[in-house]
């Protein structure tokens, strides 16, 4: 098991995420990796951005989708501490015009 492998299943049991969601987050890490043939801390933002562009082009049911953003998002936000703006919620423009009116 690579040192990124054990560390990423450590703090998904910290978070107390289950053993079928830990199965589906680490094979959904290890098809981004084989993907571009790097291990995933070696990516930047824009190539796993362009990844998750290919799975919605692709195809991917919603529910599929979701469980890889979901573990991408895990791996780089909570295991490799990057605060990407691609997994940061994006503000509702006519949310802040009426809140500024």
């Amino acid at each position: 098991m690579t040192p990124l492998r054990l560390q990423m299943t450590e703090d998904m049991t910290l978070a107390g995420l289950a053993r079928g969601t830990q199965s589906v987050y680490l094979d959904a890490v290890r098809r981004l990796a084989a993907h571009y043939r790097r291990s995933p801390d070696q990516l930047s933002e824009g190539e796993v951005r362009a990844y998750l562009l290919a799975l919605r082009d692709r195809g991917a049911a919603l529910g599929t989708f979701k469980s890889y953003h979901g573990a991408i998002q895990f791996l780089y936000r909570r295991t490799l501490d990057r605060d990407w703006p691609l997994f940061s919620k994006k503000k509702d423009p006519s949310a802040e015009a009426t809140a500024s009116s």
